[in-house]
């Protein structure tokens, strides 16, 4: 029975929309429409209706996304670009690529999202923009970054893609999509994603009408009008088999959130008071999605119970082992960075158990008890 548990089941969620997402796979092939026409155009107007989104542009993925918004805002070589160290290599590569500097700081302990305080530490003359991450489900604490970049004229880029679908909640109560609020969000529709598709898929958001233009002319080869190109851009298109599959799934996110919430819960409820396992913290400030199912091992035990669960067939996961100022990768970017304590500790507590929309309480029970039997 344990040998069935899976980190995400990608084939008992694709069950129960089968004929949905056979029938639009196939109308695509029999129309031969495989690159944008009507199911890009529906799933980028769905989204947008969804997002409260002015505009949104489909590309091929979600890094691809992040590098054609850097390209859309006009940065130039050694510009610096404010980025959590605990993410995926993905936020912060782009910047890399585009010879910009990431500027890795520290996050919370709580939430594991971008620290507002490291941040305004952080700026200084070459300053341009901040990239706030939406880690695990969970919005960062947008309105007061928001007025940092404000304050300080900056730009601000939305890594999305492990919240769609959270609410942001301002402290006036109003309530907006995450991804919505900055100069631009992006997000991937990689398959294990909250909405994912059955490929690679990315998107960008933006309320502004100049950015939407830049963009989608940049993820078009830097063209507006075919053959005639305006800017240097890139090859980056959601294909119409994706768009299709995805505008299906979007009808869905809200329930599937609400299948990951239902699990977290029950989850959260095994774990309560546990002396060596913190549950993952809900704010304020934003809905939960929960894109992983974090916890923080706090015993110095957490590499020990990941061996514990793999020998006994629970699936589990580490993100991320090493934070990203010590990866050889980005070394010449980080010479002045001695120590960020707080993704220091992270890298060594957080540990991700199972966690998708086909989760019952049945296979949670089997996952909860070999956690809870480590430490007897």
């Amino acid at each position: 029975m344990n040998a069935k548990l899976q980190m995400v089941d990608l084939v008992g969620q694709y069950q129960k929309i089968k004929s949905e997402v056979d029938e639009a796979v196939l109308d695509v092939m029999a129309k031969a429409s495989f690159i944008g026409g009507d199911r890009v155009k529906s799933f980028k107007a769905n989204l947008e209706k969804y997002l409260g989104a002015r505009h949104v542009i489909p590309c091929a993925n979600g890094t691809d996304a992040l590098q054609i918004a850097f390209m859309a805002l006009g940065l130039q070589p050694g510009d610096e670009v404010i980025v959590p160290a605990f993410t995926y290599v993905a936020t912060a590569e782009v910047i890399a690529l585009l010879h910009l500097k990431p500027v890795l700081v520290d996050v919370n302990i709580d939430d594991f999202n971008i620290d507002i305080r490291k941040v305004k530490e952080a700026i200084g003359p070459r300053t341009k923009a901040i990239v706030p991450v939406h880690l695990f489900g969970q919005c960062a604490e947008m309105e007061a970054i928001m007025k940092i970049a404000r304050e300080h004229n900056l730009y601000v880029v939305e890594d999305n893609a492990q919240a769609i679908g959270a609410d942001y909640i301002y402290a006036d109560g109003r309530r907006v999509k995450g991804g919505t609020i900055s100069d631009i969000g992006c997000t991937s529709f990689f398959p294990s994603k909250n909405l994912g598709c059955y490929g690679d898929g990315g998107a960008l958001f933006t309320q502004d009408d100049d950015l939407s233009k830049k963009i989608t002319m940049i993820a078009n080869h830097g063209q507006s009008v075919q053959y005639y190109h305006d800017v240097v851009g890139v090859n980056s298109r959601l294909d119409s088999i994706q768009a299709a599959i995805l505008d299906i799934k979007l009808k869905h996110l809200d329930a599937y959130a609400a299948a990951r919430i239902q699990a977290a819960n029950y989850y959260d409820a095994a774990f309560a008071h546990h002396p060596h396992l913190i549950t993952p913290c809900r704010n304020k400030h934003s809905t939960h999605v929960f894109h992983q199912y974090t916890l923080r091992v706090t015993n110095g035990q957490r590499d020990a119970l990941k061996e514990f669960l793999t020998l006994h067939q629970i699936p589990c996961a580490i993100y991320y082992p090493l934070p990203l100022y010590q990866q050889k990768a980005f070394a010449p970017f980080c010479d002045a960075v001695n120590f960020l304590p707080v993704t220091d500790q992270l890298c060594k507590e957080v540990i991700s158990l199972p966690m998708h929309t086909e989760l019952t309480p049945g296979s949670q029970d089997i996952i909860i008890e070999k956690v809870l039997s480590f430490f007897k």
